[in-house]
């Protein structure tokens, strides 16, 4: 929604103000720093950042511009209102909706750099928008590094839990191809939650082999240790201090999916072991 009072010009290239950020005295629009303003917000959030993280970082840029920024957020969407610090009743409301919580510490990292760099009046707003495409854009490690270093964290946890090589063997494995169910699942678009429920029950069972074994030493090691993968930490950690510094919503949404997530990885484990009468877990 944009709001064009009388008397003000009606086109974003009419109404650029100078803006302290640039070098050279530039000309920036409010619309392009509103969109620049969500482009942040958005890669952080979708990132894995908390809401006073996200909100610093905005007003670290705001605070050395022409504008005034106010932002509110929620799990699904952010919406920033900017308005002219010259001109009041000059204001732009926009809107843009979150695809994904994911976690991604380099976006972050290289997300809140740029930020500090444009408040510095170090780089300008259309370079600092080429290096947020960058950011976006960034290969990740490679699917099968991914893979192998789950399972051998995993494994390793296994021995830490007292399994022996056996168990941590079937651990990595089951760790390994667990994952490899989550990604190919989102992959084809199925629902997340469905998804880290299969992969759950594929991972548990697969750990849940070495019962079968007459080497087994501490089969529910693997068993236990196996699925942590899946465990959402970060919703969880983000969803507490979002509590405490006020983002009331946000944080009880963030609670609730992390919450579900476990109940997923425990409905799937539990069919699992149901499947393979495990009964001493």
């Amino acid at each position: 929604m944009r709001t064009n009072m009388p008397g003000h010009p009606s086109t974003d290239d009419q109404c650029a103000v100078k803006n302290g950020l640039l070098p050279g005295d530039e000309i920036v629009s409010i619309k392009k720093f509103a969109d620049m303003i969500l482009d942040v917000s958005i890669l952080l959030l979708e990132s894995g950042a908390h809401c006073e993280r996200i909100n610093r970082n905005v007003q670290r840029i705001a605070k050395s511009s022409n504008y005034n920024v106010e932002m509110l957020m929620s799990f699904t969407a952010i919406s920033v209102s900017v308005t002219d610090k010259d001109q009041p009743r000059h204001t732009i409301t926009e809107n843009k909706s979150v695809k994904h919580h994911g976690v991604h510490y380099g976006a972050l990292t290289g997300t809140s750099l740029l930020t500090w760099k444009l408040a510095d009046g170090e780089i300008a707003i259309d370079e600092m928008e080429r290096e947020l495409e960058n950011i976006k854009t960034t290969t990740k490690y490679p699917i099968w590094l991914v893979r192998l270093s789950i399972g051998v964290a995993c494994g390793c946890l296994c021995l830490l839990a007292g399994g022996n090589w056996l168990d941590t063997l079937f651990a990595f494995f089951a760790s390994g191809i667990g994952l490899t169910v989550k990604q190919e699942m989102v992959k084809r678009h199925f629902n997340l939650m469905i998804s880290i429920l299969c992969s759950a029950f594929a991972t548990t069972l697969i750990a849940s082999i070495s019962v079968l074994s007459e080497y087994r030493f501490s089969p529910e090691s693997s068993v236990a240790t196996a699925v942590l993968f899946l465990i959402p930490g970060v919703p969880l950690i983000n969803s507490i201090i979002d509590l405490l510094e006020g983002y009331i919503p946000i944080g009880l949404a963030r609670g609730a999916f992390g919450g579900f997530i476990l109940l997923c990885i425990a409905v799937g484990m539990f069919l699992s072991m149901a499947l393979t009468g495990i009964n001493n877990f």
